[in-house]
């Protein structure tokens, strides 16, 4: 449920309002919006009857809000969730009016690999850089990151680029090490109904980016956001990074019926991951420019300098020439970067 405040409405009338749903063992979530502020009713388990509070001072409607995942629907939030990193000149928006990129290699493999391939990046346009201290693989032989190591020099990263760093947390041990390290908190599409780790990544200070796991469904994959919100952290980007299907010419199908659905039910800031979906080179920019023109919010896009040596993902990462060479193809689609 909705409770939507007079323009006028004071902050003793929130108050009393805040009041009768705790009284009833609720939860309260006060929502700032342009005019006016709304109150939203959390953790009820039935229906809760309007004339509860329609004869408070202050309260101006009060609509139920039907979807179960109520933080993260639109019907709660109508604005479009904008989310900030760092302040001024430097400052960069994820939910605004441009296409922000996000690129590097799958895993950080040394400072040296890093630092290059950030430098490229930073260089044809892009904003933050990724790349996987800890990596969750199918295979327990396959290569497992660099674990602090990494952060270490993702952290080299930011101080020698102004890139800000995305990297992901295989699990709540090591999310608070992360948490330190990085400006956005990746949680991979393996770990999407991990809800001990999602639980702690909602109780982060850095906003987190949700990938949608690889046979979940939309309501799954949104609830998912919402076990993040429900801990306190508005601060979530939807990252569709493609499902998996019976097709074998990519390793995986990108769902851009997503895309829009994603926009109509929820206020968050859509990414899409074009390179996971891919699985091979040749795929990864076309389908990161139809993303751009449907108006997602971030591309991230995996790059590396000889992605045929990489210890992660190469076959599907891109040259740090044909990064560029998405990047003026965007530009002459007149996207803003």
């Amino acid at each position: 449920m909705l409770i939507v405040m007079h323009k006028e409405a004071t902050q003793q009338d929130l108050d009393a309002v805040i009041k009768r749903i705790e009284d009833h063992g609720w939860e309260a979530k006060p929502i700032p919006g342009g005019e006016r502020i709304a109150i939203g009713v959390l953790r009820n388990k039935g229906p809760v009857d309007p004339a509860l509070f329609l004869d408070l001072p202050g309260v101006r409607d009060v609509i139920p809000v039907s979807k179960p995942y109520k933080l993260v629907s639109r019907e709660m939030h109508s604005n479009d969730t904008v989310i900030t990193l760092g302040q001024g000149k430097d400052a960069v928006e994820i939910g605004s009016q441009n296409l922000v990129l996000m690129a590097g290699p799958c895993a950080v493999e040394s400072e040296n690999q890093a630092l290059e391939i950030a430098h490229a990046v930073k260089e044809a346009g892009a904003k933050l850089f990724r790349g996987g201290a800890f990596k969750p693989r199918s295979s327990p032989y396959s290569f497992q990151g660099l674990g602090k190591k990494g952060l270490e020099i993702l952290a080299r990263v930011r101080e020698e680029t102004g890139l800000f760093i995305i990297t992901e947390a295989t699990d709540h041990e090591v999310c608070d090490i992360v948490e330190e390290y990085t400006d956005i908190i990746q949680i991979g599409t393996r770990n999407m109904q991990n809800y001990r780790l999602l639980r702690r990544a909602g109780q982060a200070k850095k906003p987190v980016l949700l990938k949608r796991g690889m046979w979940a469904t939309m309501d799954e994959f949104l609830m998912a956001a919402e076990y993040i919100m429900s801990e306190g952290n508005d601060k979530v980007l939807l990252c569709e990074r493609g499902i998996r299907t019976f097709t074998r010419h990519s390793r995986n199908t990108l769902d851009v019926n997503a895309i829009p659905y994603m926009r109509k039910e929820s206020h968050l800031p859509i990414v899409v991951d074009p390179s996971h979906a891919a699985g091979r080179r040749d795929q990864v920019i076309p389908l990161a420019r139809a993303v751009a023109a449907m108006g997602v919010d971030g591309l991230l896009i995996e790059v590396h300098t000889q992605p045929e040596k990489a210890l992660s993902d190469g076959p599907q990462s891109l040259y740090p020439r044909q990064f560029h060479e998405l990047v003026a193809g965007l530009k002459d689609m007149n996207i803003n970067l």
